[in-house]
């Protein structure tokens, strides 16, 4: 086991991450929510309080004119409406719980509802691992968790307490609403208190967990080797593909060459096959390569009788410049222009086929030139 453990020096991949967050391995803290949702509470708090409060107002300054009516009717309409105000009082504060719950739990990754973690398993009731649970790190945690959290809400607690000792003593001075006010405030201040230091604990707890799923969820080399197989394919079967797919291409564009009007060559390394069609736009590059590639095409340009022209400037500007189908730009047109005369010419006479040289196709330019 200590074996296997070592092996996973890899990180999680997506997939992984996935089925790991399916069967229930999400960083989260519970705590982290818990103490979210009490700090929003006493925010909304005073607010639903006042609102609570004037409805018992009403209540009780109702309740004189009631009991002399003696009017049963009254009295329900008014406990209603008075309910009924409570709830929407009350609504802004359950509202406003719900939805953080809901966001704290969004952000930690544990409100996916799947049904694989519905199943029963028994690592869960094992009781090896429960033990290993709570005598290993993570029980430890635990434990220094909950001490602190002990710590912090006894000594909030006693500074309260110690603090209200005056506000007790003189209760009989002030007004009993200002001393209810005090205290309210003084528990809020304290609650608040308590939420923020736990809030602190609460996200050292998640940064625990989440360090504790990453180490659980790690792969091995191999691992992440099979689930790349199985997702995008066998390495070799996918280049023993392409390179199928790359021969075809290939044969298709030699069959191209039959077309040509004539190969540019460079004289062994490049070769550059072009077709020209009247009315159909600029001439066009159906075939070109190097090395073996272009030794292939000078046989097949042999074969068919396409003129090949030696010329090392342009076949090479060419084979850089034009994908093949591609039409030649236009920088080239007077060069290519002249090299398909030339062939045209040799067509005529019968003697287009063989290798010719660029010396050849710049004389009969000149001699054009002249006659023109």
């Amino acid at each position: 086991m200590a074996g296997d453990s070592a092996d996973k020096t890899e990180k999680a991949t997506p997939k992984r991450k996935r089925e790991s967050a399916k069967q229930g391995q999400v960083a989260r803290s519970p705590d982290l929510t818990g103490w979210v949702g009490m700090l929003v509470a006493t925010f909304l708090f005073p607010g639903v309080f006042s609102g609570v409060q004037a409805q018992l107002t009403d209540v009780f300054s109702a309740l004189p004119r009631i009991s002399k009516t003696g009017d049963l009717q009254q009295a329900l309409q008014i406990a209603g409406q008075a309910l009924l105000g409570s709830a929407v009082a009350m609504l802004p504060l359950l509202l406003g719980i719900a939805l953080v719950t809901l966001i704290v739990g969004v952000a930690q990754g544990g409100a996916r509802p799947y049904g694989t973690r519905l199943k029963p398993k028994f690592s869960r009731i094992n009781a090896f691992s429960a033990a290993k649970r709570m005598v290993g790190p993570q029980g430890a945690w635990e434990l220094v968790k909950n001490l602190l959290k002990t710590f912090v809400v006894g000594y909030a607690v006693y500074r309260s307490a110690f603090g209200l000792i005056p506000l007790i003593g003189s209760a009989g001075t002030i007004p009993l609403s200002d001393v209810v006010s005090a205290l309210g405030a003084v528990l809020l201040q304290t609650i608040r208190w308590v939420c923020v230091v736990a809030l602190v604990l609460a996200a050292i707890d998640y940064l625990v967990a989440r360090r504790r799923i990453t180490k659980q969820t790690m792969m091995s080399r191999k691992e992440v080797t099979d689930e790349m197989r199985q997702s995008d394919g066998d390495p070799m079967l996918k280049s023993a593909i392409r390179q199928r797919m790359m021969a075809m291409s290939r044969n298709r564009m030699m069959q191209e060459v039959a077309t040509a009007d004539v190969v540019l060559v460079n004289p062994t390394h490049v070769a550059v096959a072009l077709r020209y069609v009247p009315g159909r736009g600029a001439p066009r590059v159906v075939a070109k390569g190097q090395g073996i590639v272009a030794a292939r095409i000078r046989e097949l340009a042999v074969e068919n009788r396409v003129p090949m022209v030696e010329d090392i400037p342009l076949a090479r500007a060419i084979n850089k410049a034009c994908d093949i189908g591609a039409e030649i730009p236009a920088d080239f047109y007077t060069a290519i222009a002249r090299v398909l005369a030339f062939v045209m010419t040799l067509r005529q006479r019968g003697a287009a086929s063989g290798l010719h040289r660029r010396s050849e196709v710049e004389l009969a330019a000149a001699a054009a030139a002249r006659g023109n």
